[in-house]
């Protein structure tokens, strides 16, 4: 029996689909950012990468929750 996946990163592989890049270069960018707060972080992939609100919030989310510097 296989998991289902929860939480943000159900999100991830229709991400992944649509917007032609890998979820880790996602949360490579969102930690290299000179942002900290999850609103900033989403409306940035939203403005400069197309993303649409839910596929922005997920890996962020999901990035933000492991910490930063990890």
């Amino acid at each position: 029996m296989t998991d289902t996946v929860k939480g943000p990163a159900s999100y991830f592989p229709s991400i992944e689909k649509k917007y032609g890049r890998p979820i880790s270069e996602w949360k490579e960018l969102i930690r290299i950012s000179p942002l900290s707060k999850h609103r900033e972080l989403v409306n940035w992939l939203k403005a400069e990468h197309g993303l649409g609100h839910g596929h922005a919030n997920a890996p962020v989310a999901h990035t933000l929750a492991e910490g930063r510097d990890q």
